[in-house]
């Protein structure tokens, strides 16, 4: 047989071999995780071994991926019963850490990569008698991610609000909000580009000083 024919004998099966793999998976999620959420809806799937706790305070849209070696955590604090929502499309990679005591919202499409953290809340310090794991979780502020977006590797969000179609680079963390249609990179995260609508193209921002970027 020829090469081509291999090649596309090999493209096939495995192309079929990837969708029964995948209906497969959509049928464990189904079955595994679908009564635990507050709501959950179609074609979503969490790729195990996942770490749920109170899973009945989340909210999973519909299509939306999660990876493997994620930690998805909801805790309630205060009288607040704490709101996790990950919307339609949004796909998230290998080990996320999403923590909420409010409320986090990420939005329709957002796509995150490896090793994000997202949280509204921190530990407590103050008390330097006592251990940090064992001071109170506190309340940061409400976070949400716009629709659209992108999250590179290794970034944190902690406390604060991303807008739609942004970009935020690899590394970088961000605890001030970010504008629609802005690129952000760094530690702490400063906008570097945003979207300009009349000239129709992303344009360098510049600080009061002249250097490269602003304090998100």
């Amino acid at each position: 047989m020829s090469n081509k024919f291999n090649d596309f004998m090999h493209l096939t099966f495995h192309g079929k071999l990837r969708v029964i793999t995948l209906q497969g998976q959509l049928l464990k999620t189904f079955i595994l995780y679908k009564g635990f959420f507050k709501k959950a809806g179609k074609n979503f799937r969490l790729n195990s071994p996942l770490r749920l706790y109170n899973p009945h305070n989340i909210t999973i849209g519909n299509d939306v991926t999660i990876n493997h070696l994620g930690w998805l955590l909801t805790l309630q604090i205060d009288s607040n019963i704490p709101e996790l929502v990950i919307d339609d499309g949004a796909a998230i990679g290998n080990f996320c850490h999403i923590t909420c005591v409010k409320k986090v919202y990420i939005g329709k499409n957002v796509l995150a990569a490896d090793r994000i953290y997202i949280s509204d809340n921190l530990h407590g310090y103050e008390d330097i008698t006592t251990p940090i794991a064992k001071q109170k979780v506190k309340f940061k502020g409400e976070v949400s991610i716009g629709e659209n977006s992108w999250i590179g590797e290794n970034v944190s969000i902690i406390g604060c609000k991303v807008g739609r179609h942004c970009v935020i680079g690899a590394n970088s963390v961000v605890t001030k909000d970010i504008p629609d249609y802005s690129i952000a990179a760094g530690i702490p995260a400063k906008v570097i580009k945003r979207y300009d609508i009349q000239a129709g193209k992303w344009v360098s921002v510049k600080s009061e000083k002249g250097k490269e970027g602003i304090e998100a």
